[in-house]
């Protein structure tokens, strides 16, 4: 048995956004937002899952919408890159959702509260060594709380969860799991089957459920996403190569391993490389300023 992917748009709108996913998005919201207490009982889907997605969803991102049964709205959305702009569209999008609730002339006293839960696939704050972060209005010197909590920002960072199948406790520590490895597993771990909405959940992830036109659309996506992944790491790399070549006059080849995370066979090529290649700029005056490898013993090159 084969499962898919949660973390990609596509598949987790599917299990948490359908509309059998009342259930499971209910148990999934109790596990993130309230330590497994059993605070929401109902909640209304606002844009559930449509398929076959149309082509070009690729590049977009698609959210999970709910109501619950106190009028909190929840903008749930799993984040797979860390791309330019992810932190304003979130704060964005709940302040959107929460200006919309009222028409012309209508009291603010009606506006209800919205969350927006974000699960990343990166560490969005790798100076803090919480999985869960949570925030909400403060003043800013006394950190004093705004005296009402109608906007709440919750981060979940998948790469600081690191728990093993055996050592899994807790409701939220289950569904973190199912996001990270359901991949990786060929059957339902017998821990977690005895949940029934995530039970449920790894039934909605089986391959072998989605149409042709699903399995298409899911493909498409995990391209791109390992497209994007490609593209920053050969930038990354990249960057990596160009402070390394300003080193090479000044250090030695472990020193500039150690400042690049390169490898020293990396440095040891882009030595030879360097030595195959030598820079030639131009002093004031139209004098050449070659590299040493180019200078005779007799100073630099001559240029007549």
């Amino acid at each position: 048995m084969r499962f898919i992917s949660p973390k990609t748009d596509f598949a987790f709108k599917k299990i948490f956004g359908s509309e059998q996913s009342h259930d499971v998005l209910i148990s999934f919201l109790n596990a993130l937002l309230y330590n497994g207490d059993r605070r929401i009982s109902q909640l209304e889907i606002l844009n559930p899952y449509l398929a076959p997605r149309i082509r070009g969803v690729k590049d977009t991102y698609l959210d999970v919408k709910a109501r619950l049964d106190n009028n909190t709205s929840v903008i749930i959305e799993m984040q797979v890159l860390n791309i330019e702009g992810f932190e304003k569209r979130i704060l964005y999008n709940a302040a959107k959702a929460y200006s919309i609730q009222l028409g012309i002339g209508q009291s603010y006293s009606l506006l209800n509260p919205v969350i927006a839960l974000t699960i990343t696939d990166f560490e969005m704050f790798p100076e803090m060594d919480r999985l869960t972060s949570r925030f909400i209005l403060k003043e800013k010197d006394f950190l004093i709380d705004y005296p009402i909590y109608d906007l709440e920002l919750v981060f979940v960072e998948l790469p600081k969860f690191d728990k093993a199948i055996a050592d899994l406790e807790t409701l939220a520590d289950k569904w973190l799991y199912f996001l990270k490895h359901a991949l990786d597993l060929d059957v339902v771990p017998e821990s977690m089957n005895s949940v029934p909405e995530i039970r449920q959940a790894f039934e909605f992830a089986r391959e072998g459920n989605l149409s042709a036109e699903e399995l298409d659309e899911l493909q498409h996506q995990e391209f791109f996403i390992q497209d994007q992944h490609n593209a920053i790491a050969k930038a990354l790399k990249q960057g990596k190569l160009e402070i390394a070549k300003q080193l090479l006059d000044i250090l030695d080849d472990e020193a500039i391993a150690r400042a690049t995370g390169l490898s020293l066979a990396e440095i040891a090529e882009l030595r030879r490389s360097s030595k195959r290649s030598p820079s030639i700029s131009l002093k004031k005056g139209g004098e050449f300023n070659s590299s040493p490898f180019l200078r005779g013993a007799g100073g630099d090159l001559d240029n007549s």
